[in-house]
């Protein structure tokens, strides 16, 4: 009887897992058809953007989308925004990982603090905006970098609080006590023990902060002009006028898309490892 059983069973689980992988492929056409249809209108000529029935695929791929993007200045544009969420995702990554293991060492502040320091994170932009262009405004930081930098790292570092207290909470403190009783200071004992050992939760976390950085778009309206142009703000200044540039906001968006593409493919062993082991402990 049992031997009768287990290819109903087998059989079972084949249907299920078919079944599971239907619904995932309908999942990813609905989520990636968007971005497929970006990236094809980027290479459609001008006469292609208003056919009716739509084309879907261009009859000749051109590259002049991705020129004209360029040379209106969305290669400085991604340059811009480049050095910025660099810049941000580095220092909040500094000044977060010390925070978070000081928080999760020493206790500081009590229970409360961190969910404090999350809460600025909930706050929403456009209430800091004025007070922030205000200060800006009188310490001459308007249309530089260091006015983006500084405004995202001050909305990123609560984040990275957060996010890696919760690795170091998942360290037993032994380990850096074995290397205190060594010979290593606090610091060493935090650089050399502590932050190899939470490495994926340091990449994750510096990968989210980068792609907040990178698709902020109301603190990058409000403090640049035309030295600084953030990629958002460039790709909504195509819009307007006489004519909606519909291939060069394709063009750019798909050169804007790529480094984050590129980053998640190369970090996808960390960022899986990273969010998995990152549970925060109630």
């Amino acid at each position: 009887m049992d031997k009768g059983k287990k290819p109903e069973k087998g059989k079972r689980s084949s249907k299920s897992n078919t079944l599971i992988f239907v619904v995932i492929g309908i999942f990813l056409v609905l989520f990636l058809s968007p971005m497929l249809w970006m990236v094809l209108t980027g290479f459609k000529h001008r006469g292609e953007f208003f056919t009716y029935p739509p084309a879907f695929i261009p009859k000749h791929f051109d590259w002049s989308n991705f020129l004209g993007g360029i040379k209106l200045g969305g290669g400085k544009a991604i340059f811009d925004i480049l050095i910025i969420a660099s810049s941000s995702a580095l220092i909040s990554l500094v000044v977060g990982s010390l925070a978070a293991y000081s928080l999760s060492r020493f206790k500081i502040g009590g229970k409360n603090l961190a969910f404090w320091i999350l809460s600025i994170r909930m706050l929403p932009p456009i209430a800091a905006a004025l007070p922030l262009f205000i200060l800006y405004s009188s310490l001459h930081l308007l249309d530089t970098y260091g006015a983006l930098i500084i405004t995202y790292s001050l909305m990123n570092i609560p984040f990275a609080v957060w996010m890696l207290k919760g690795f170091f909470d998942e360290l037993p403190p032994s380990l850096e006590e074995s290397a205190l009783v060594d010979g290593c200071g606090r610091l060493a004992a935090f650089y050399k023990i502590a932050l190899p050992l939470i490495a994926p939760g340091l990449v994750a976390t510096t990968l989210f902060n980068f792609i907040f950085s990178w698709n902020e778009f109301l603190f990058a309206l409000v403090f640049t002009r035309s030295h600084v142009t953030p990629l958002t703000v460039f790709i909504a200044g195509l819009i307007g006028g006489h004519e909606i540039l519909w291939g060069e906001i394709a063009a750019v968006g798909t050169m804007a898309s790529l480094p984050i593409i590129v980053l998640a493919i190369f970090l996808q062993r960390y960022l899986v490892r990273g969010l998995t082991m990152g549970a925060v402990k109630g």
